[in-house]
């Protein structure tokens, strides 16, 4: 897909791999739509655009919110006069004992990890099948192929989002639209927890730049990838987790004893 000129919405853009996208889009000359929940951030990444000579609108907008989402499609191709390329990057996480876990968290997560996605793409599918093309990018994580202790609600989202990018790439196959299913491993940014990067630190795990993965999922835009799976041992744990899931089982043994025992001496 070119990304000169090309008409985007970007949600969760004010932070993280968001601002990331957002910057570098930019700098490929890509007219963007920024969403996010942080005023402040949101406008702040805009003027960096804009200052820079690129092409940036910024609105404030909560996912989490049922309702909204054929509203903010509509806003955007006003704006824009069209959407080429929607990317739903926004999303919540969540590390912790499920049994812990609130309904209004549980709640909220599945709003804004499977429910804004499927609408906000519900809600630009006409306008891009009228035109005869567009791309939906949708950044889910590794943890939406490996269900791993202590993310059950995080996974089962992550689980969904693969699930559907995978049955809507099948079904807009001949249409020319697009669909990339993007999946990090453990980023930092503000939505993981000061426990979740000891526990990356006591396994050894990597944890990579937010920069980084951004420009992975870039080159997966321009060269129309299907999924990409970021990060090495992880795309090797996601094949043996399909074929022989018992290894990953024992491999996560030492790990959910570690995560245990830090989540518990995190509360005291």
């Amino acid at each position: 897909m070119k990304l000169q000129g090309c008409r985007t919405l970007l949600t969760g853009a004010g932070s993280g791999i968001g601002r990331c996208l957002a910057k570098e889009l930019g700098a490929r000359g890509a007219r963007l739509v920024l969403v996010g929940r942080n005023s402040g951030n949101l406008a702040a990444i805009a003027d960096e655009i804009n200052s820079a000579g690129g092409s940036a609108v910024a609105i404030t907008h909560d996912l989490g919110i049922p309702g909204n989402h054929a509203r903010l499609a509509e806003r955007t191709r006003t704006l824009l006069g069209g959407i080429d390329l929607l990317i739903n990057n926004a999303g919540v996480s969540s590390f912790g004992e499920y049994a812990l876990e609130t309904p209004e968290d549980i709640g909220n997560l599945i709003n804004t990890n499977i429910t804004a996605p499927l609408l906000l793409t519900r809600a630009v599918l006409p306008g891009m099948l009228d035109a005869g093309g567009g791309h939906i990018v949708n950044i889910g994580s590794i943890l939406g192929s490996i269900g791993l202790p202590h993310f059950a609600a995080y996974s089962a989202s992550k689980f969904a989002l693969r699930g559907f990018s995978e049955a809507l790439r099948r079904e807009l196959a001949g249409t020319g639209i697009g669909v990339t299913y993007a999946a990090p491993r453990t980023t930092r940014t503000a939505i993981n927890s000061d426990t979740l990067y000891k526990l990356s630190a006591a396994n050894g795990a990597a944890v990579d730049e937010p920069s980084t993965v951004a420009s992975a999922i870039i080159e997966a835009i321009v060269n129309d990838r299907n999924e990409i799976y970021i990060g090495w041992p992880e795309k090797l744990a996601v094949r043996l987790n399909a074929v022989l899931p018992r290894l990953i089982t024992l491999a996560t043994g030492k790990q959910t004893d570690a995560a245990r025992n830090l989540l518990r001496s995190s509360r005291h």
